[in-house]
């Protein structure tokens, strides 16, 4: 019988995977706040939250006694750790993201160094106003979190005539460690924050780390907001001595009235670097290959252990 068959609860249309096992059986959930969930969610035992974060995420994990595996759609899984319970595997969407989010991080970084910003605000003015700026050819670019996204960005810098440094938390051939950044640091122009949030990487960019930049180096904060210390940044930003560039902010969404609304030298976007149409035909791919793993009972890749 088809009730018979592992529930699998999916936050979009099971056709849109394309393929997928036909030995388990699917149903579109989305947790709505006042809503109860339905009698099924007993039996669930593979759950896709949506992406992104709601607290009514938590509410329904809490729901679901024969869960099995939780497979978020983000790389990041800090707003899913907390709920997940220790006998349930949790899986990261890594991968789906690295197209988007490396597309982003250019932008960010050829919007400051060319001053984008500025030639917009002129162009509401109408105003004309031609300046000089900074290229991205013949900098250096350190990226600390030399993972897939970090990888991904490494392609895309391909051909705009660059140095590249890759850091990640362990030395590998051509990647240095953590502990290397206060040497490193002083020899960048621009400055990748590509990590997911540990307790080693909480405060990473701190006012030591900052301090260390060269002067008018560019900082891309690609990770989570408390990877840089929010207070170190503002006060080099407001003293000029280094650039910014952030998707992430610590908090979000950013309050009215916070500082890094009116620091100079600040290019902020609203957490987008995995918002683009790049995303969903990787998650369909991606997932769709995680669930024929599960049916078959293949090891699930992706798989998060430790601190990553």
């Amino acid at each position: 019988m088809t009730e018979s068959k592992p529930l699998v609860w999916l936050p979009f249309a099971p056709d849109l995977l394309g393929s997928r096992p036909e030995s388990l059986r699917y149903e579109v959930f989305l947790p709505e706040e006042g809503v109860a969930p339905p009698p099924e969610i007993r039996d669930v035992e593979f759950y896709v939250p949506p992406f992104g974060f709601s607290a009514r995420v938590g509410s329904v994990l809490e729901q679901m006694p024969s869960l099995r595996v939780v497979q978020s759609m983000s790389a990041g899984v800090d707003h899913l750790r907390s709920f997940v319970r220790p006998e349930v595997t949790l899986c990261r969407g890594a991968g789906v993201h690295d197209a988007s989010t490396a597309e982003l991080t250019l932008a960010l970084i050829l919007a400051s160094l060319r001053a984008l910003p500025d030639f917009v605000r002129a162009q509401d003015r109408a105003e004309w106003s031609p300046r000089w700026t900074t290229s991205l050819a013949d900098r250096t670019v350190l990226i600390v979190g030399y993972g897939s996204v970090g990888s991904a960005i490494e392609r895309r810098l391909e051909g705009f005539e660059v140095e590249v440094i890759r850091v990640a938390r362990t030395a590998r051939e051509g990647v240095s460690a953590f502990a290397d950044l206060p040497s490193l640091l002083p020899r960048a122009d621009v400055v990748i924050l590509i990590v997911p949030i540990t307790d080693e990487t909480r405060g990473l960019a701190d006012a030591a780390f900052l301090s260390r930049m060269k002067q008018g180096a560019l900082l891309v904060n690609m990770a989570r907001g408390p990877v840089v210390d929010t207070a170190a940044l503002v006060s080099e930003l407001e003293k000029g001595r280094i650039h910014a560039a952030l998707d992430v902010t610590d908090p979000e969404p950013l309050p009215t009235h916070d500082p890094l609304w009116s620091a100079p030298n600040l290019l902020l976007s609203p957490h987008v670097g995995g918002a683009s149409s790049a995303m969903w035909p990787r998650v369909y791919a991606a997932l769709g290959a995680q669930l024929e793993r599960y049916a078959a009972g293949a090891p699930l890749e992706h798989v998060v252990t430790g601190a990553y």
